[in-house]
């Protein structure tokens, strides 16, 4: 199951050849020929499609894959890696579809295959040991649903959308409602099965700890293919509290998120207060509506308390907050309606496609209501774009920004998403729409971070940059890389050269390695 050179092809191999590569290095059972897609096959563009959420990235003119194998066992990827590398082809590797610029299964080159890891998805639960063996092809919604059936007081720190594959999540940061409690998803993984460039699976003692470390937050699909990981579970409260407040610019809007700033990083842990900021017309009026999510690891007596305490300008009652277990919590987030079953949770696709843009930024100095409101302004100005802003502090200011490849720790206050979303096709549409969050994020330049500038790796970005395919320089990648990863881009670089020298784990924001860049500058 070993390869040990790669060989690069001038021309594209046939099915036929493929698909004899593919057979020889995989077990004869389950047959890799039956989770094999060509575009021949009629269930190739299905099969592509099916994970992409970002329709930019569904056109006629996307670049597509030369085949799909959605592998059942380790066999299947251990000789996708193989035939790649024999062939010269690029892997994409997919795990939920989420992906915001659609680097997991679009490539600038032709040559490229998607490793679709959905068939991959069981979840299994130790409530004794606390933890879960997690495959990377299931969803966050299929792992809350596994650890609620067999517990109502364990949890796990991670998104709220259920749909988000949990292979990129987990290996870009991941973080949720949870994070100012128990830290983010990566902080939480113990162990993991992954299959590196040689088709070798290794786990954590035998890849090693640096390794380890790179992939809990450095982004997996830059360093190998992982197939499973070991998550430990958390404990929460039979009983947690939530509430969901709107507040418009003429409802004392502005005043509320100006001091929300004061109090979400410093609260108590147990509080979680997301503020989405959305462009809104009112009785025929523009304005912006502040809406206030929470959860609270507590009933609602204490928080009603706190509130009254922390944020007084909120005005929280007894009766905007509604009891319930973690789990309903989890469907409230995903704006499931108070007694849905919690079997949605398996439902594996969104329930709406769209196009889409997102960016991201960290405040770490409370933004003035003078700027706030110049702020304001501009979202009304733009008309589409969306803020959500989520607090930080708690625990994630206890971690060690090298703890993780993720670095952005202490002196975070809160982290901004910025989206906007559209449903007109076409080129017009879509310049007019990123130009309108280009606007904004760049209006936003003197209120985030700065030296540098950072941004969240699983909301991919290639406005901060990408490599150029089959030449990656240090350099290159530098200019996005410590944006994502701060002064851990270093320490990425050196794991890179070291566990994939040959960079076949490679994409347009992948983590370059020094020996590869050299040996293509000396091939120049």
């Amino acid at each position: 199951m070993a390869a040990t050179a790669t060989t690069t092809a001038t021309l594209d191999p046939s099915e036929e050849a493929l698909l004899q590569c593919l057979s020889t290095h995989s077990l004869p059972y389950p047959p890799i020929s039956q989770v094999t897609y060509f575009p021949s096959n009629p269930n190739y563009k299905s099969i592509l499609q099916s994970y992409i959420r970002n329709l930019r990235f569904n056109s006629s003119s996307t670049p597509k894959p030369l085949f799909i194998v959605t592998p059942t066992h380790v066999s299947h990827i251990q000789a996708s890696i193989i035939c790649c590398r024999f062939h010269g082809l690029e892997m994409r590797i997919r795990s939920g579809g989420h992906d915001y610029d659609g680097l997991s299964y679009i490539s600038k080159t032709t040559s490229f295959m998607l490793l679709d890891m959905f068939n991959m998805r069981s979840v299994s639960v130790n409530i004794e040991e606390e933890s879960a063996w997690v495959e990377s092809g299931a969803t966050l919604g299929e792992v809350y649903y596994w650890i609620a059936t067999k517990s109502n007081i364990h949890a796990y720190p991670a998104g709220v959308c259920p749909t988000v594959g949990v292979g990129g999540h987990l290996s870009g940061g991941g973080y949720g409602n949870l994070m100012r409690k128990f830290g983010l998803s990566v902080d939480k993984i113990v162990d993991a099965l992954i299959i590196d460039f040689n088709g070798r699976v290794l786990d954590r003692e035998k890849m090693g700890e640096d390794l380890f470390w790179a992939i809990r937050g450095g982004g997996g699909a830059s360093f190998v293919v992982i197939v499973s990981w070991k998550i430990k579970l958390v404990l929460v409260p039979e009983i947690v509290t939530i509430f969901r407040i709107e507040k418009t610019l003429e409802e004392n809007g502005l005043d509320i998120v100006y001091n929300w700033q004061k109090i979400a990083d410093k609260v108590d842990d147990d509080l979680f207060i997301r503020v989405v900021l959305n462009p809104v017309v009112r009785k025929g009026k523009e304005t912006v509506k502040a809406k206030f999510n929470a959860l609270f690891l507590g009933k609602a007596e204490r928080l009603v308390g706190l509130m009254e305490k922390e944020l007084p300008q909120l005005g929280l009652s007894r009766n905007d907050c509604k009891e319930m277990s973690w789990i309903e919590s989890v469907l409230f987030w995903s704006n499931y309606p108070i007694g849905t079953s919690i079997d949605v949770l398996l439902e594996r696709h969104c329930q709406t496609e769209r196009f889409l843009k997102r960016k991201s930024d960290y405040v770490q100095q409370a933004i003035s209501k003078q700027d706030l409101a110049q702020i304001f302004k501009k979202i009304i100005e733009l008309k589409k774009v969306v803020l959500t802003l989520n607090p930080y502090g708690g625990k994630m200011a206890k971690i060690s920004e090298f703890e993780t490849p993720f670095p952005h720790r202490e002196g975070n206050m809160y982290k901004i998403q910025y989206a906007v979303n559209w449903k007109e096709e076409g080129v017009e549409a879509e310049e007019k729409n990123l130009e309108l969050i280009r606007k904004l994020y760049d209006y936003m330049t003197p209120f985030v971070s700065k030296s540098p500038r950072c941004s969240y790796l699983n909301y991919r970005d290639v406005d901060l940059g990408t490599n150029e395919i089959g030449n990656e320089t240090y350099e290159e990648a530098k200019k996005w890389g410590i944006k994502y990863f701060k002064g851990n881009f270093e320490r990425l670089v050196e794991v890179k050269t070291t566990v994939d020298p040959f960079n076949f784990f490679r994409y347009e924001q992948s983590i370059p390695s020094l020996e590869a860049a050299l040996k293509s500058r000396m091939a120049e």
